[in-house]
């Protein structure tokens, strides 16, 4: 064999020899390459993870303070509501004293009225006692109140205070009507300040 032809030999067995070495050499580079690549996947979604539970967390609190502003909005609007009622309830209270007061005048003015009528007294001081009763009537109409003193009416507890009863003069007059009013009742609204003091018939 030449020399030629041992060289040619030789490079032929040496790419023959290198050849399985070379192999291994790559597929240890990709099987670290895919190890590395897993464990870059696998950080990435326990990343994933905590980021979605620090997003619930971070929402339930959220969600907890929305609610404890609610109930505090709703207890302030509760409390505004009941101080305007007690407000309203002191004004009430505070109106009806005062109206009650005053009834007794009223009533004495309205009894000077009907006496007079039998006496001989000057016109012009019968006069003004009327105008005093009928201004002390428009102050009772400004505060709201309401003159019970019908008669003919069918007797209601929730207005009038029974003396008596007694057989009317007209017989067609049917038993528990109010054939006479003794002394007037007054109502503010829907409540009765005080009942009328009547007859009714039996």
């Amino acid at each position: 064999m030449s020399v030629k032809q041992k060289k040619k030999s030789s490079a032929i067995n040496g790419e023959n020899n290198s050849s399985p070495e070379n192999s291994n050499t790559h597929s240890n580079t990709d099987d670290k390459s895919q190890a590395a690549e897993v464990t870059k996947i696998n950080e990435l979604d326990e990343l994933v993870v905590m980021q979605q539970a620090k997003i619930n967390e971070l929402e339930e609190e959220l969600a907890q303070l929305r609610d404890t502003q609610l109930r505090k909005a709703a207890e302030m609007e509760n409390m505004r509501k009941r101080l305007q009622r007690e407000r309203d309830q002191i004004f009430q209270i505070s109106r009806e004293s005062a109206v009650l007061d005053f009834l007794p005048v009223s009533d004495d003015l309205q009894r000077t009225l009907d006496a007079m009528k039998n006496d001989d007294s000057g016109e012009a001081y019968i006069d003004g006692i009327k105008m005093v009763a009928k201004k002390f009537e428009e102050i009772l109409e400004k505060q709201g109140v309401t003159k019970i003193n019908e008669t003919g009416v069918p007797f209601d507890v929730e207005l009038h205070d029974a003396l008596l009863s007694q057989k009317p003069e007209d017989e067609s007059i049917e038993s528990g009507t109010v054939i006479q009013v003794i002394e007037n009742g007054y109502r503010i609204g829907e409540k009765t300040l005080r009942h009328a003091k009547v007859i009714v018939s039996q």
